[in-house]
């Protein structure tokens, strides 16, 4: 069934996955599900929160059979859009593919990962390509790390969006931090985009993910570069929190409407191609 929901945005989820724990998984995995998370589900939290717009992340474990989830794209495409996992040789036939259902990026989820010289010929490739189609390139990995990815990335004038705050382990962003800083600075220079997402993955309190929003916003000089993201079902973490609880976060950690409403729907209606009509405040 095709979805005909009204597409004024009240609100964008940057970052969901769904998928069956019956699907097959790819050989190298950190995780298996071992239950469900359908888009009927994630719909239902969207509506609950008031939020009109989701986008799907192609889970890790399911490699690069992006089918489930260009499914779910393809009956819910005025709510929905998709980043996913693809090869780095795909051709551009199947990005048509993709493009066509709502993909509108895709991840490098390199947490575990023996990083590669993101700088050679066959990366630079397909990430100019993804620049060219006003695609993103979003990566999870430590903040530690970032730096011998980022760069190289960037370079290729793709946009990059960074999971969960960067991932700084149980730390505050903070400017003072020789390795934060680099970081912070190149925001204010590039197209490199943050995800205020899953406080959890990086044991933040509220306090330190506040003092990490702070951050962000003044190494880039501005809010326009930061997105938010449920992370629902929040996969190893699902008996700590729940969709409800990160959304009501969100807005602890944003009190101020005029940033949330940034974050929550300027900010991700540019990045992710969402037609913007009408806006409610957030």
């Amino acid at each position: 069934m095709i979805d005909t929901h009204d597409t004024a945005i009240t609100g964008v989820d940057t970052h969901a996955h769904i998928f069956s724990q019956h699907l097959p998984m790819a050989s190298q995995r950190r995780y298996s599900p071992d239950y469900d998370a359908d888009v009927s589900q994630y719909l239902a939290h969207l509506d609950r929160c008031g939020l009109s717009h989701g986008v799907l992340v192609q889970p890790s474990f399911l490699g690069t059979d992006n089918s489930y989830m260009l499914s779910a794209l393809r009956q819910h495409g005025k709510r929905l859009r998709g980043t996913a996992v693809v090869a780095p040789d795909i051709d551009d036939a199947s990005l048509d593919v993709l493009g066509e259902a709502g993909v509108v990026g895709i991840r490098l989820n390199l947490v575990g990962k023996t990083l590669e010289d993101y700088s050679a010929d066959h990366w630079q490739h397909l990430f100019t390509r993804l620049a060219h189609r006003g695609w993103s390139v979003e990566i999870q990995r430590t903040l530690a790390d970032l730096d011998a990815v980022v760069p190289a990335i960037l370079a290729s004038n793709v946009a990059v969006v960074i999971d969960h705050f960067g991932l700084p382990e149980g730390t505050a962003l903070d400017a003072r931090h020789r390795e934060h800083r680099w970081f912070l600075e190149l925001l204010g220079e590039r197209n490199l985009w943050v995800k205020i997402s899953a406080t959890y993955r990086s044991k933040l309190s509220i306090d330190q993910a506040r003092a990490s929003i702070d951050a962000l916003c003044d190494g880039a000089g501005h809010a326009d570069h930061l997105v938010w993201g449920s992370d629902w079902p929040h996969t190893r973490f699902e008996h700590q929190t729940d969709y409800e609880s990160q959304f009501a976060l969100a807005k602890t950690l944003m009190p101020d409407p005029a940033l949330r409403r940034k974050v929550m729907i300027d900010n991700p209606a540019r990045l992710f191609m969402i037609d913007v009509r009408e806006h409610i405040q957030c």
